[in-house]
């Protein structure tokens, strides 16, 4: 275990906010005939870190270790299910998954709790603002039967962020009690602002985050949902490429793939399909030119194989947009790249034939492999579990192989990312050969 992770662990605030003792039996027990063993107590712990110098340096110094409230079902809950409203909403950008994790939650709460008032809001956080009218969509057993295998979300979403007082006033105007927020980054921040304001006006209202990212970038989160379809549909991006590149001479297939601040796509997506010759993710710094620099590397390929095949994370390359280099959107480093390589073969009098792929905006819209399908059906009934049993301002995370109760405020505003020196980016290098492209 190094310092830093040290440091981390030390830090960890893991405890779990309640609305209150749950006293009410919870009759989930009673449905599946199973007895106590299927309950979890909130003094099932999974450890942060399971490395054995943290062990040994732990019980040297006496100390505890960091760890996490384990996930699951409990013996007692607070909301009475006959009298509770819940309500669904999802955030940011479209992920496979998104209306699995819907599914699940709605047929959770129905035939485990006997929950009948589940409420979707329409269109992101804008669903909680009088001013665009969106309406409330009735959720189900019914009308959610058949949406996991839709791509997107029934429930639309949005991006923009909203005011927390007026989503709370419209939380306790619709009467309700339990809120399942699925998003991002941007989306467990204002989950966590929502939390405090709820707090500050007194109000018995469970917020139960789920966290949503593509990207796979959630701090504090090993796995997130969405990301395995991705890999996957990645994975046959790049045999596509590799096709193209290798069927024309000095051939190039140059593929971009989602992460804008993380490069975990891309990163996985090219040892699964080890056909990839460079990877550039937003982590690692590269160079264009120079001796040692990219396009030296990407050249001395092509003299010696014909071909080759350059998979890019969105946010790769900011450094090459001095005018405004946080603006992904307006600086597109795909279409960057392919105007650069083309014009510096050029200059080199080589001739090239690049092939330039896309393929963000179909993978993000996809309905989940069966791997997410089954992810997300976890996902979605310990959701509703931590919310029926009055926890709030947490999001259920995976973490060592098990699924567990997160406090908001760890994830909320921070990022994961590829570390330099890991051993998912050494063996990228070893997979590619590309070096350090530095010039």
């Amino acid at each position: 275990m190094n310092i830093q992770n040290q440091i981390i662990e030390d830090t960890l605030e893991t405890s779990i906010f309640s609305l209150g003792r749950p006293i009410i039996d919870s009759p989930i027990q009673a449905l599946t005939g199973i007895q106590s063993p299927y309950c979890v107590s909130d003094d099932e712990r999974i450890l942060v870190n399971i490395d054995y110098q943290t062990w040994k340096i732990r019980s040297e110094t006496n100390r505890s270790p960091a760890s996490f409230e384990l996930a699951g079902p409990r013996s007692k809950i607070f909301f009475d299910p006959s009298k509770v409203k819940c309500a669904i909403v999802t955030c940011g950008g479209l992920c496979p998954g998104l209306n699995d994790i819907i599914r699940s939650i709605v047929l959770e709460l129905n035939y485990a709790y006997g929950v009948k008032n589940v409420q979707g809001i329409k269109y992101g956080l804008q669903g909680f603002i009088p001013d665009y009218h969106h309406e409330l969509i009735q959720l189900t057993p019914e009308r959610v039967e058949s949406i996991h295998a839709l791509g997107g979300s029934i429930l639309g979403s949005s991006r923009e962020r909203q005011d927390v007082k007026t989503i709370v006033h419209t939380l306790d105007r619709l009467n309700i009690g339990i809120l399942f927020m699925v998003g991002g980054d941007g989306t467990l921040t204002a989950a966590n602002q929502v939390a405090e304001e709820i707090e500050k006006n007194g109000l018995k209202i469970s917020i139960v985050g789920i966290p949503k990212t593509i990207d796979n970038d959630i701090f504090m989160i090993s796995r997130s949902f969405g990301f395995d379809t991705a890999v996957e549909h990645a994975a046959t991006a790049i045999r596509s490429a590799h096709a193209e590149a290798a069927g024309y001479p000095n051939g190039i297939g140059l593929l971009k793939l989602m992460g804008r601040n993380s490069g975990f796509i891309a990163a996985t997506a090219a040892l699964a399909q080890q056909d990839v010759n460079f990877v550039l993710i937003p982590e690692v710094d590269f160079d264009l030119y120079g001796e040692g620099g990219f396009f030296s590397a990407l050249k001395k390929r092509l003299l010696d194989r014909k071909h080759a095949v350059v998979v890019v994370a969105e946010g790769a390359g900011r450094k090459f947009f001095s005018d405004d280099p946080d603006n992904i959107k307006k600086n597109d480093i795909g279409l960057f790249l392919k105007d650069e390589i083309m014009d510096y073969f050029h200059h080199q009098s080589i001739k090239i034939n690049l092939k330039f792929i896309d393929p963000s905006y179909i993978i993000r819209s996809l309905p989940a492999n069966s791997n997410d399908h089954a992810f997300c059906n976890f996902l979605g009934r310990d959701a509703v579990h931590a919310g029926m049993a009055g926890k709030s301002r947490l999001i259920i995370g995976y973490w060592n192989d098990r699924f567990v109760h997160i406090p908001l405020n760890l994830c909320a505003g921070k990022r994961k990312h590829i570390q330099p020196r890991s051993k998912i980016w050494a063996s990228v290098l070893e997979s590619t050969g590309q070096g350090e492209l530095i010039g």
